[in-house]
């Protein structure tokens, strides 16, 4: 199946995964762009680089193949496999960058409302009763098998 073909299979999971790699790239750079500021900013820059890394491993399956990681983060990553536990992670994430709104109006709101909406899609999977479908581009269905 091609990413286009993905994409046109109305599958809320696709969409909840693509959205989280949308998530790791803003995290990722909002993290670092707001950890200089002389605030309690820092702390929820920190929490959303964090939440960056645990993301990738949550949306790239191959690398938990690739990377050596502990036993214990692997389970925990593996916690992560069906469309409401995705989407509570990602409800949390967001829920914490909201909370950022207290200690100051900064960009990582971005974040909130990108982490909020994966949080949608996965939820929508859920209830539409969509089993979770990994897009072969990053890694899913039988691609993270073959490496090993």
């Amino acid at each position: 199946m091609t990413l286009a073909e993905e994409f046109r299979s109305r599958n809320f999971s696709i969409y909840g995964q693509w959205t989280g790699v949308l998530c790791i790239i803003l995290c990722f750079a909002l993290g670092i762009a707001n950890i200089f500021h002389l605030h309690w900013v820092i702390l929820f820059s920190v929490i959303c680089l964090i939440c960056a890394f645990i993301l990738i491993f949550i949306e790239i399956p191959l690398l938990l193949r690739i990377c050596p990681t502990s036993p214990a983060f692997d389970a925990f990553i593996r916690r992560f496999e069906t469309n409401y536990m995705r989407a509570a992670i990602y409800f949390v994430m967001s829920a914490i960058q909201w909370i950022s709104i207290a200690a100051a109006r900064t960009s990582l709101i971005a974040a909130a409302v990108v982490l909020l909406i994966a949080s949608a899609f996965y939820a929508l999977a859920g209830i539409k009763g969509q089993g979770f479908v990994g897009s072969k581009t990053l890694g899913g269905q039988g691609v993270a098998q073959m490496i090993v």
